[in-house]
């Protein structure tokens, strides 16, 4: 049996969002009815990923969890933020003509490390059903993250249950 749904969530602007889908996903699981199989959380956004990570219990004071501000900074290290033009070769003036063709600002465009950010993290995690339960071990969430820091938008979150 194959059972799909999704929903909806908001990111911010300016740093990297973090949503924690796990009761969105764990609803959906039951919706489903499938007691045995996998489950998977996916984004079509190339500027998103899906990650299963334990919950840190403490906030940095960014407002994000401090084992998520970690892979932030890690993340800035290696693949810092477009903060202007030239810092990474996309977008070229082919790409920037076909965005302002389609209603993209320059701005927008210039979100070279979120791609790469999502490339390297991946867009979909697959987690285990056993018992109509995910399998995620005692503090195991499932976090949506936005790398885009050029704008606010809405995003889309897929849930598919494979099972039975």
């Amino acid at each position: 049996m194959v059972y799909r749904e999704s929903f909806k969530i908001q990111s911010n602007d300016k740093i990297c969002t973090f949503h924690d889908v796990t009761d969105q996903a764990g609803e959906a699981l039951d919706r489903s009815g499938i007691k045995d199989g996998i489950l998977v959380v996916y984004s079509r956004h190339t500027t998103c990923g899906v990650i299963t990570q334990e919950r840190a219990h403490d906030m940095s004071m960014t407002g994000l969890e401090t084992l998520q501000q970690d892979l932030v900074d890690v993340f800035e290290a290696a693949v810092p933020v477009c903060r202007k033009e030239g810092t990474y070769l996309h977008p070229g003036p082919e790409a920037l003509k076909f965005a302002d063709a389609h209603g993209e600002d320059a701005r927008g465009c210039h979100n070279t490390d979120a791609h790469l950010r999502s490339a390297i993290i991946g867009r979909n995690e697959t987690i285990t059903v056993i018992d109509g339960k995910m399998d995620l071990g005692d503090n195991g969430r499932v976090y949506f993250i936005d790398f885009d820091q050029t704008r606010a938008r809405e995003r889309t979150v897929q849930v598919m249950v494979i099972g039975e």
